[in-house]
């Protein structure tokens, strides 16, 4: 950050709100560069995440497709020198909005998420990452019917991929 001392008594407000000016011009840069940059990500699952067979059914695939949500929305930030992002999943269920309404399921994805940081480990953060049929929601494609949605649907799937990825991405942000 750039500090600015006035130290002469005949600065006038011309000159001050020029130096004010040229100042803030580099204030966005310093602003963008505060984003986290990304070296590596890791996304982990054991067979004992899965809380049902519908989830199972992506438990071979869900570790890259989770990897290449977040890597497609990090594109930009990436560093030999960024931080590392570790996930590991520890509940995976998806169940059918009937199921939903009668509260006899938890469609969700949840994992600890984690930062770290090779050369700075002041640089961290770790947190528990949920999200649920209700979360999902807005990325299902436009028009879509819940109640004809079907759990095993990649639709449905992918609805739950982006909205744990963009939560991690959003958190990456701050």
């Amino acid at each position: 950050m750039t500090t600015l001392i006035l130290r002469s008594p005949s600065l006038t407000a011309t000159t001050l709100i020029a130096a004010i000016l040229s100042i803030a011009t580099f204030v966005p840069a310093a602003v963008a560069s505060d984003h986290k940059m990304v070296k590596e990500i890791d996304v982990q699952i054991d067979l004992a995440a899965l809380t049902n067979a519908t989830a199972a059914k992506h438990f071979a695939t869900i570790e890259a497709d989770l990897e290449n949500a977040l890597t497609a929305r990090i594109v930009d930030r990436v560093a030999p020198d960024g931080i590392k992002i570790t996930v590991d999943l520890s509940e995976f269920e998806l169940s059918n909005s009937y199921k939903e309404a009668m509260n006899s399921a938890d469609t969700r994805l949840v994992g600890d998420v984690s930062f770290s940081d090779a050369n700075d480990n002041s640089n961290f953060d770790h947190w528990q990452q949920t999200v649920d049929v209700n979360s999902s929601a807005g990325f299902l494609p436009e028009g879509t019917d819940l109640s004809t949605l079907s759990p095993d649907s990649d639709v449905y799937y992918k609805a739950m991929i982006s909205s744990f990825a963009d939560a991690v991405v959003q958190r990456l942000g701050r």
